[in-house]
């Protein structure tokens, strides 16, 4: 859920006016029909308009590829838009561009939610983007030499396909949390807004990655007791606003470390990839020591229930009436009907390309090439990779 700038492609194009017609985008597919409309057919599918779909979008566009770019949520950025409220990033705005449109903010300023929806959305208004919003899709599956999509009650096929989504898609919860004691109010990370939202009294925060930090932080704030369980995946050991290290540490390492060290193509990056995969990025901006000195109480895991109250690793069972579950997410695959994920249900990709379905493309999943791989920065030079293959697929095709 972070960025950085890509290395190529960043300009300083302007923001297109908020009066732009934003209903454009969804009538410039360039698509064909058949059966009385009952099918629509495209080059390109891409499944997800966030900073994924968008990235692959700006560069099939590029290379004059047709395509249609499909949105379960009504606005582009939506899914940004329904994120926590005290929500910023990770990185500050130079790195939060993507391919061809700087963010508008100053540079070393940390956006937020809602200023990272509204950037998307004018991105995909700037460039002219074939986007269908409220088209959630049902079901992708393969029917001979084209794949088949099923979304908004609508039918569409194309030669190849990019899932382009990151994988905070569906939320781990371990399966004891059916049993807990319904007095005790729970709710998934994807659903917490703000603390109102929770019974007054004391929460425990299960998961202590960097949403779990966050909203911990966030409701020890209010005024809340807040515990906060799970092994931590460990922290950059710097202070992420600090002036100087946003000049000298953060380039290098949003650059160098997380973009080009960290890759499959490194023996460091295939070492660390099973770490990230499971854990996720260490702490970025929360530390441990600000998490204490707000008052959060730092626990072990919450490994079961006892009476219907969450019991931890060393046996302490807590007293509270909320649960927020921050446990990690996967990709939600049920709708994908082809054979593309492993036995830890992780996409079966080498840079994006699944060697097995050559149309199937993932842009946006956890380390796909590198530790970058699901930050903003580092999704333009995988979408681009995708694109251009895509591209000389179609020219092979076209000549043969």
């Amino acid at each position: 859920m972070n960025s950085e700038l890509p290395d190529r492609g960043m300009g300083s194009a302007p923001l297109l006016e908020e009066g732009a017609a934003f209903e454009h985008l969804s009538r410039s597919n360039g698509s064909t029909s058949t059966g009385g409309g009952a099918t629509e057919r495209f080059d390109v599918i891409v499944i997800g308009a966030g900073q994924a779909g968008l990235s692959v979008g700006h560069h099939l566009a590029r290379l004059g590829v047709r395509f249609v770019i499909l949105e379960a949520h009504g606005r582009v950025g939506d899914s940004w838009r329904t994120r926590w409220d005290s929500l910023r990033l990770f990185t500050p705005a130079r790195y939060d561009g993507l391919d061809g449109m700087r963010f508008p903010a100053p540079p070393h300023s940390f956006p937020t939610k809602d200023e990272m929806a509204d950037y998307l959305e004018r991105y995909a208004m700037h460039f002219q983007l074939p986007v269908r919003t409220g088209m959630r899709v049902e079901k992708v599956a393969r029917e001979n030499d084209r794949y088949v999509v099923v979304a908004g009650g609508k039918r569409l096929e194309a030669a190849h396909v990019v899932i382009a989504m990151a994988t905070y898609q569906q939320p781990r919860i371990p399966g004891f949390a059916n049993e807990l004691d319904p007095a005790i109010a729970q709710m998934k990370s994807l659903d917490y807004r703000r603390p109102a939202q929770l019974p007054p009294g004391n929460v425990l925060v299960v998961g202590a990655a960097n949403s779990g930090a966050e909203i911990a932080l966030d409701l020890v704030r209010a005024g809340r007791r807040v515990w906060l369980s799970g092994r931590s995946p460990g922290e950059i050991p710097f202070p992420i606003e600090n002036p100087l290290t946003l000049r000298i540490v953060v380039p290098f390492l949003f650059r160098i470390v997380f973009h080009r060290i960290m890759t499959v193509d490194t023996p460091i990056g295939r070492r660390a990839r099973p770490n990230f995969l499971k854990k996720g990025l260490p702490l970025i901006r929360t530390k441990l020591a600000d998490l204490r000195r707000a008052g959060v109480t730092l626990v072990s895991r919450t490994e079961g229930l006892s009476g219907g109250k969450p019991r931890l690793a060393d046996g302490t069972v807590l007293d509270v009436v909320a649960v927020v579950w921050a446990t990690g997410f996967r990709l939600d695959r049920q709708w994908i009907d082809l054979p593309v994920f492993d036995a830890d249900g992780e996409p079966i990709q080498h840079r994006g390309m699944v060697p097995d379905e050559p149309g199937f493309y993932f842009v946006g999943p956890h380390f796909s090439y590198s530790a970058s791989s699901t930050m903003i920065h580092g999704i333009g030079r995988d979408a681009q990779r995708v694109a251009e293959t895509i591209a000389q697929r179609l020219r092979t095709q076209a000549v043969a």
